[in-house]
């Protein structure tokens, strides 16, 4: 009887454990509801019209003026300026074979779009043109020890824009960053289930790192929207948000299981 209880003691304690690992947020952040219902134009509203290249301004114009919130994301320059750009390299969009993070902020000014007139913004020409008109979701790029540094340089800008703004990153440490100096931000982890990934992308799919920042809300890729553990912070409380959609049939057959949505490539049917 004895080893009985030792081993149902054990096992209410791996239990207890990994429900400490993987909670969300216990606390419902105003911010979410402007989250809520919403569709979110995935680098701003681009490729569909001439000259609206991902992560543009002309793409944040366009967004802006069809309505849509915006997802967006951001790298340190080597000189310490904050971008507007997805890719950890130039490559794919501009050609050229470097990091984003190995570059001065004039010499990134000096490249082009996916082969377009359109240089590669700041984030503050990015709140400039968004001025507040529509909520902004912010991805933040980095590696290792440089995303302290890239969360207290886009801070010193955030902290004097007045439209709303969520922040959002695949790295724990940037929501441990906002958790510890900027707790009234609302923070999501972004995840996926990783499937052929390295282990710490398994485990990160997992989300066994929402220890250590408690997340309000967990961006999750769409399609693996029937993943147990995306279901289960769902159940402990977190705000689902579902990325990327690329067509209406793929937002229709995903619908119920989000309450946002982050999509490109088509002009969503809101009804």
């Amino acid at each position: 009887m004895l080893a009985l209880y030792i081993i149902l003691g054990v096992l209410a304690f791996l239990v207890a454990l990994f429900l400490f690992l993987v909670f969300p947020s216990t606390r419902r952040h105003k911010d979410r509801e402007v989250l809520s219902g919403r569709f979110i134009a995935h680098r701003g509203f681009h490729g569909i019209m001439e000259n609206t290249p991902e992560n543009s301004l002309n793409a944040f114009k366009r967004a802006v003026e069809l309505g849509f919130a915006i997802e967006i994301d951001i790298h340190l320059t080597r000189d310490g300026e904050v971008v507007v750009f997805h890719d950890d390299t130039l490559t794919r969009v501009c050609g050229v074979e470097a990091r984003v993070e190995d570059k001065t902020l004039s010499e990134l000014k000096e490249l082009r779009l996916l082969n377009t007139d359109c240089r590669i913004p700041t984030l503050k020409e990015c709140l400039d043109t968004v001025d507040g008109k529509v909520p902004l979701l912010i991805e933040f790029k980095c590696v290792g020890l440089k995303c302290d540094d890239l969360c207290r340089a886009a801070d010193e800008i955030l902290s004097k824009y007045s439209g709303k703004y969520l922040i959002q990153s695949f790295y724990p440490t940037v929501l441990r960053w906002y958790k510890k100096h900027r707790n009234d931000i609302c923070r999501g982890q972004l995840a996926s289930k990783f499937p052929k990934e390295e282990l710490h992308k398994r485990i990160l799919g997992c989300l066994l790192f929402n220890f250590l920042a408690r997340p309000d809300f967990v961006s999750y890729e769409h399609k693996y929207s029937d993943y147990f553990f995306f279901r289960l912070v769902k159940k402990l409380g977190a705000f689902p948000v579902g990325w990327t959609f690329k067509s209406q049939a793929e937002l229709t057959t995903n619908e119920k299981e989000f309450k946002t949505y982050i999509f490109e490539g088509f002009i969503p049917d809101k009804d």
